[in-house]
């Protein structure tokens, strides 16, 4: 990167099923504002705003038009793209770009998604039947359940494995205000919940949400004197790599060595990381399932291959634990997809400035890692420092 560029002002909506109460330019003006008050700043010292969402889901085309009273982007340069589920990371790095580059000094970053607007099932279950299409890569219930089958066989896992990873974020959960699923859950309920495709649960998976996420980045001169506790984003990824394995003529849907690992090594390569589960000290990852959660951890070299699921097994995983794995929740307890990715980057800034509240991870937070997941299976990935 050119400039060096730092989060200097963050706000988040409570998130929920639904948002009766406000309509989509109101939600995202809550987290505007929020984040503009974070980094005591007004809409009039941005330079240009950028956005992102995915309005198939909604039903509405241009939102990035649509919404100019709330976003405050009126007579101001800005674009809007859009990834899929990568969205909220995608967005993120365009605005870190968009203030590296040295065009401008202050970006806006919304992200956001208000699934309430219309029904969205079609849109979001992109399946035909979740059993036949489990070994083509169709569709969320397909791809878990086949991630979980195959972890199981090939490591020894037990199914309950994954139920107590849903436990343990759920204790996350119950202490982040924003979560939009609160209710913590034991292991017995995950486990008692309804099966979507064995050995997927309805417990295992994320819920759709309405919500927004807004994130001020300045460049490195002016995040000084913004901002007393400026967190840096030291180095992003992103990664478009199909992960769809084709062997013996057939497809295996498999997290193997396909966008997330390949952007782990990218980024760790680059910042001289050998040890993660040592010098990384909190993890937001976008994981929509609990059966990603063993896999994603393995591609992230925190343990070996095959033994995630032990670590979980002995709760290391807790936001009080050695390796804090989604203490704010996740997404299996916050999706308004559009802006999961930039929620992940959000709550480990707060870890990063002590500002978490209590899902606070215990542990001095010095470097975080958060990324998004999603589309066609990219993967946009950060690393959040608080020295530069």
């Amino acid at each position: 990167m050119g400039e060096k560029v730092a989060i200097v002002g963050i706000g988040q909506t409570e998130h929920r099923y639904h948002r009766t109460d406000i309509n989509a330019e109101e939600m995202v003006n809550i987290a505007v504002r929020r984040a503009l008050e974070d980094a005591q700043l007004t809409i009039k010292d941005i330079d240009a705003v950028v956005s992102e969402n995915m309005d198939f889901l909604e039903g509405h085309y241009a939102p990035d038009c649509m919404l100019v009273d709330g976003s405050g982007g009126q007579m101001k340069p800005g674009f809007r793209i859009q990834t899929g589920g990568t969205g909220g990371g995608s967005v993120t790095g365009a605005g870190c770009n968009a203030v590296a580059s040295g065009v401008f000094n202050k970006v806006l970053v919304i992200a956001w998604q208000k699934h309430d607007a219309v029904n969205t099932n079609a849109a979001i279950s992109a399946t035909r039947e979740p059993f036949y299409d489990r070994f083509t890569n169709v569709g969320a219930s397909s791809l878990f359940s086949s991630w979980g089958s195959r972890y199981m066989q090939e490591t020894g896992c037990p199914e309950e494995i994954a139920a107590l990873s849903r436990s343990i974020t759920s204790e996350g959960a119950s202490r982040n205000p924003c979560a939009h699923v609160r209710r913590r859950v034991s292991v017995e309920e995950v486990m008692n919940s309804r099966i979507l495709v064995w050995p997927l649960r309805l417990l295992h998976m994320s819920p759709t949400s309405c919500g927004c996420v807004a994130l001020v980045l300045a460049n490195g001169q002016l995040a000084k004197k913004i901002s007393k506790k400026p967190v840096w984003i030291k180095d992003f990824v992103i990664v478009h790599r199909e992960q769809s394995v084709y062997r013996g003529g057939a497809v295996e849907v498999s997290p193997d060595k396909y966008g997330i690992e390949v952007a782990v090594q990218k980024l760790y390569k680059r910042n001289g990381i050998t040890n993660p589960a040592k010098e990384i000290d909190v993890w937001e990852t976008y994981t929509p399932s609990s059966w990603a959660d063993m896999p994603f951890m393995e591609l992230r070299y925190i343990c070996e291959k095959g033994q995630a699921w032990k670590l979980i097994e002995k709760e290391k995983t807790r936001f009080d634990r050695e390796i804090p794995w989604n203490p704010s929740g996740g997404v299996v307890c916050t999706n308004p997809i559009g802006a999961s990715g930039a929620i992940r980057v959000a709550e480990a800034a707060l870890q990063i400035r002590g500002e978490a509240g209590e899902h606070q991870v215990s542990k001095n937070v010095e470097l975080a890692e958060a990324d998004a997941w999603g589309g066609s299976h990219w993967s946009v990935m950060f690393l959040l420092s608080k020295s530069i």
